[in-house]
């Protein structure tokens, strides 16, 4: 015997999914429309603004921060404790009006811990699944270096894929997500350095020193030890649906043949062993240090209110993006030669266009 209410059923269902996805279109379609005449430059300027009401000085990190996330990329920090890295993953994600959570690594952090477990529930006799801190638009992965690569790796999927296996089930993540990584380059025992094939998953490391003098007597009457977080007032200026079509904007940015070119020399000068500098230099940059600089410089551009790459946008992305790519053998450590005066050496050997 046929079923009828069943099938009515069905039918009603089948109504209310197909009403979701097209509202979803046409929700994705306004927004589009909205980016697509957004001086993009004047939100970074605003985002700067907001953020200055919290952070003092740090552009560089923040910058980064924001070119990352245009590129759908992720970012590792290597600084010392205390200065601000937790504050500014969690002011920028409000201003973006995204999630945000934290996982502090430590030795005993277990894979599980990040990604999230399978459990049986007594009370519906069936097993359900208790996600991870990593189902979030914006992850701070603390001292990374702390836990241990098995532990380590349980991001890399998530990094690479936007994806999460837990069991024998996938997850998506939600959309846009972002990670940002932070070393302590202090302590050397208990400390576990990351896997090559790891570190040059993260788009940038950015290196963040110490403030100035005048910005640290400004942190003194604007540290959140004095204030709550929610009495900065920190305005939403964006939302995960707006990110998500800028990141689609970046991707339409105009690169020339001459720029393309310009990014693969720099690259391929990384491998040379005929300069002055390799002797320091055990391997080169891959290729997909060209390809973080193309994206990257089209997001830098975007930054700056323009549609079209130049020379300049690249050199600026260029370090952040070399500076964990090149691998410098102990010579260079011996010496104390920095990535930075390697990669401004680079720059300067290859012809700009």
């Amino acid at each position: 015997m046929i079923n009828i209410h069943n099938k009515k059923g069905e039918k009603k269902d089948k109504k209310s999914l197909d009403k979701h996805i097209v509202e979803s279109v046409k929700k994705e379609e306004i927004i589009e429309k909205e980016i697509e005449d957004l001086n993009v430059k004047k939100v970074v300027e605003q985002i700067e603004k907001e953020m200055s009401k919290v952070i003092v000085g740090q552009e560089e990190i923040i910058r980064s921060i924001m070119r990352a996330v245009l590129c759908n990329g992720h970012l590792i920090v290597e600084g010392v404790p205390g200065i601000a890295k937790t504050l500014i993953v969690r002011s920028i994600a409000e201003i973006l009006g995204c999630g945000m959570k934290r996982i502090q690594f430590t030795v005993d952090l277990l894979p599980t811990d990040i990604t999230g477990i399978t459990t049986y529930d007594p009370k519906t006799q069936d097993f359900e699944v208790i996600k991870g801190p990593i189902f979030t638009n914006f992850l701070l992965a603390d001292e990374i270096n702390r836990s241990p690569p098995k532990t380590q790796s349980a991001l890399l999927e998530a990094m690479e894929e936007r994806t999460v296996t837990i069991l024998k089930n996938t997850h998506i993540l939600p959309k846009p997500f972002f990670v940002m990584a932070t070393e302590n380059p202090i302590e050397t025992s208990g400390v576990y350095s990351l896997p090559e094939a790891q570190i040059d998953r993260f788009l940038f490391k950015i290196i963040i020193d110490y403030p100035k003098f005048n910005e640290e007597i400004k942190i003194l009457d604007q540290n959140v030890s004095l204030n709550e977080f929610e009495e900065y007032d920190l305005k939403k200026l964006l939302s995960p649906e707006k990110i998500i079509a800028l990141q689609k904007k970046v991707k339409k940015v105009y690169s020339s043949s001459a720029i393309k070119d310009y990014i693969v020399r720099i690259t391929n000068e990384t491998r040379r062993k005929d300069s002055d500098y390799s002797h320091y230099i055990s391997y080169g940059a891959s290729p997909r240090a060209s390809i973080a600089m193309y994206i990257a410089s089209k997001a830098e551009a975007l930054m700056n209110g323009r549609d079209y790459v130049i020379p300049s946008d690249v050199k600026i992305v260029a370090y952040p993006i070399l500076r964990h790519r090149i691998i410098f053998n102990y010579e260079a450590e011996a010496e104390k030669i920095s990535p930075d005066s390697i990669i401004k050496k680079i720059l300067e050997r290859v012809r700009v266009p």
